[in-house]
């Protein structure tokens, strides 16, 4: 048996000298059953093309990708080294008829010539292939941006999508947040989701916001702001530039105070809480925030405050008693802004009862506020030398008036030093 697998060995590698070797009466017949056929090798290097090979190089496995590694992988770009050539033109510059140029040119027979070297050939094919693994990001108009940059959060979206053939006219989307969502699952492994914010108004008293969560970033935006135009809420704006009245709100861990300010004032708030007043058209505000920065919470808790905050009339309503305003360019002459159908008469008031306007609207909340030290001259000697100097101005009308206003009598400057030196009133 082994005697007859060497020979069909032999036979096999070299088949043609094994018939020599056979005596003549060998049966031509017995070769039915070997082929001579070639045999193509096929491997992973042959079988899949380019593009795959460079992938299987340059990306992440898939058991790496759910782990979630490669995060940065989708911004380089695979370096195309065919980049730049051309057929028929290499190191050598050669002139090929029929390949880099053409057999016949004219009546002109064209024949194989050497053709000058450009000596910095190498150096454009290194620079023109580096340019192709470099990320660049879009560039914006300043005008375009928002306060984070080329990225989402401060941009603007435009008007929400028609409802019913309905068009939201005169109406601005911004993008309050855009953040990627990463949830592990057992088949899927770590999974990719976005959620937007924004905020949509027409500067006229009529706003809302909406959130959206898709697979991609571009259908979350779309997703939350035609949620925000079908969510519209109507708020009304004092004298068309503030709220009503200050006010104190809270959601979650977040808290905020706002306070009322006069024309002219501008936002002194959170980014977010400016996009939401311009949407709604407030231009004068200033508010505090205090405890958790959590961006939905303060979105929700600003709408809050907003809506839960009262006109005058229905001030003056709930205590049944005049409203009364003082401003400082009216020189703090009062004015009545709002008074109830009935009016309570002194008797009728409690003692223990708020009339303190700000703390009634601040529903006893107090904001905060670092004790503010003196400033270090006014310790030096020669301070009381400086208002010496300057008391004349002291009676001055408007500051005798203010010393009115303020302290209910004219005092010097050194009352509170000397209590029991006062200066005489004026008749």
């Amino acid at each position: 048996m082994a005697t007859k697998i060497l020979a069909l060995k032999n036979f096999v590698h070299s088949p043609f000298k094994a018939l020599l070797k056979q005596p003549v009466s060998f049966n031509i017949n017995n070769l039915k059953c070997i082929s001579t056929s070639p045999v193509f090798c096929v491997n992973f290097f042959n079988k899949l093309p380019a593009e795959k090979l460079w992938k299987s190089v340059t990306s992440v496995s898939n058991a790496g990708a759910k782990k979630g590694r490669g995060k940065g992988a989708g911004r380089i770009r695979i370096r195309d080294l065919n980049r730049g050539q051309m057929i028929g033109v290499g190191k050598v510059n050669m002139l090929w008829p029929g390949l880099s140029a053409p057999v016949i040119r004219g009546r002109e027979l064209l024949k194989q010539q050497r053709l000058p070297d450009d000596p910095e050939r190498m150096e454009k094919l290194i620079k023109l292939r580096d340019s192709m693994t470099k990320f660049r990001r879009l560039k914006l108009s300043p005008i375009e941006r928002g306060w984070s940059g080329v990225r989402m959060p401060g941009r603007s979206l435009g008007p929400p999508d028609p409802v019913a053939g309905e068009e939201f006219t005169g109406f601005e989307t911004k993008v309050l947040q855009l953040r990627s969502l990463l949830i592990m699952k057992g088949t899927l492994g770590r999974t990719r989701n976005y959620q937007a914010m924004v905020v949509t108004g027409n500067g006229q008293g009529l706003a809302g916001f909406g959130l959206g969560r898709a697979k991609e970033a571009s259908a979350a935006l779309r997703k939350a702001k035609n949620r925000a135009g079908k969510k519209l809420m109507h708020f009304d704006i004092y004298n068309n530039h503030t709220v009503y009245h200050d006010f104190y709100t809270a959601f979650g861990k977040t808290k905020i105070f706002v306070q009322k300010q006069n024309e002219g004032y501008g936002l002194m708030v959170h980014r977010a809480i400016k996009e939401i007043c311009q949407a709604i058209g407030i231009k004068d505000l200033r508010a505090k925030v205090e405890g958790s920065n959590n961006l939905q919470h303060l979105v929700k808790a600003f709408f809050i405050g907003l809506l839960q905050q009262r006109s005058h009339q229905q001030l003056a309503e709930e205590k049944k008693l005049h409203l009364v305003e003082f401003r400082d360019e009216n020189e703090f002459y009062p004015m009545v802004v709002a008074s109830p159908s009935k009016v309570r008469t002194k008797e009728e008031i409690p003692k223990d009862e708020t009339l303190d306007f700000i703390q009634y609207v601040m529903n006893d909340k107090v904001i905060l506020k670092k004790k503010k030290f003196p400033p270090f001259y006014k310790t030096m000697p020669h301070y009381e030398l400086y208002l010496k100097k300057f008391e004349r101005y002291r009676n001055h009308e408007k500051i005798r008036l203010n010393l009115k206003v303020e302290y209910g009598e004219m005092k010097s400057f050194l009352t509170d030093k000397y209590p029991d030196e006062k200066v005489e009133k004026d008749d």
